[in-house]
Protein backbone atom coordinates (compact mmCIF):
# COMPACT_ATOMS: atom_id res chain seq x y z
CA UNK A 1 0.00 0.00 0.00
CA UNK A 2 1.32 3.18 -1.31
CA UNK A 3 1.96 6.61 0.78
CA UNK A 4 -0.74 8.98 -0.25
CA UNK A 5 1.04 13.00 -0.88
CA UNK A 6 -0.42 15.12 1.58
CA UNK A 7 -3.61 17.10 0.69
CA UNK A 8 -3.79 20.42 -0.20
CA UNK A 9 -6.03 21.44 2.56
CA UNK A 10 -3.25 19.56 5.33
CA UNK A 11 -0.19 22.33 3.76
CA UNK A 12 -3.15 25.28 4.88
CA UNK A 13 -3.88 23.90 7.80
CA UNK A 14 -0.01 23.38 8.91
CA UNK A 15 0.56 27.22 7.88
CA UNK A 16 -2.48 28.12 9.84
CA UNK A 17 -1.64 26.48 12.98
CA UNK A 18 2.02 27.84 12.52
CA UNK A 19 0.80 31.53 12.72
CA UNK A 20 -1.50 30.30 15.69
CA UNK A 21 1.46 29.01 17.67
CA UNK A 22 3.59 32.14 16.46
CA UNK A 23 0.84 34.26 18.12
CA UNK A 24 0.37 32.68 21.51
CA UNK A 25 3.91 32.22 21.94
CA UNK A 26 4.53 36.51 21.13
CA UNK A 27 1.29 36.57 23.85
CA UNK A 28 3.11 34.62 26.64
CA UNK A 29 6.34 36.50 25.81
CA UNK A 30 4.23 39.92 26.70
CA UNK A 31 2.64 38.34 29.63
CA UNK A 32 5.57 37.27 31.25
CA UNK A 33 7.75 40.38 30.53
CA UNK A 34 4.77 42.53 31.75
CA UNK A 35 4.96 40.35 34.96
CA UNK A 36 8.90 40.46 35.09
CA UNK A 37 8.63 44.23 35.04
CA UNK A 38 5.93 44.23 37.79
CA UNK A 39 7.23 42.35 40.45
CA UNK A 40 10.97 44.30 39.82
CA UNK A 41 9.31 47.39 40.55
CA UNK A 42 7.40 46.15 43.91
CA UNK A 43 4.14 46.53 42.53
CA UNK A 44 2.67 43.02 42.09
CA UNK A 45 1.53 42.75 46.02
CA UNK A 46 -1.04 45.78 45.82
CA UNK A 47 -4.06 45.09 43.93
CA UNK A 48 -4.82 48.46 42.19
CA UNK A 49 -7.53 50.34 43.78
CA UNK A 50 -6.95 49.15 47.05
CA UNK A 51 -7.11 51.78 50.34
CA UNK A 52 -2.59 51.08 49.98
CA UNK A 53 -2.34 52.46 46.83
CA UNK A 54 -4.90 55.46 46.78
CA UNK A 55 -3.46 56.81 50.21
CA UNK A 56 -0.46 57.15 47.89
CA UNK A 57 -1.24 58.72 45.09
CA UNK A 58 -3.57 60.99 47.15
CA UNK A 59 -0.55 61.71 49.25
CA UNK A 60 1.54 62.73 46.37
CA UNK A 61 -0.81 64.83 44.58
CA UNK A 62 -0.16 68.63 45.38
CA UNK A 63 -1.98 67.93 48.56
Amino acid sequence: MALRPLHELHHRRHGRNLGLGIVLAALIVIIFGLTMVKVQNGEFGRAPGTADSVTQRTEGQGG
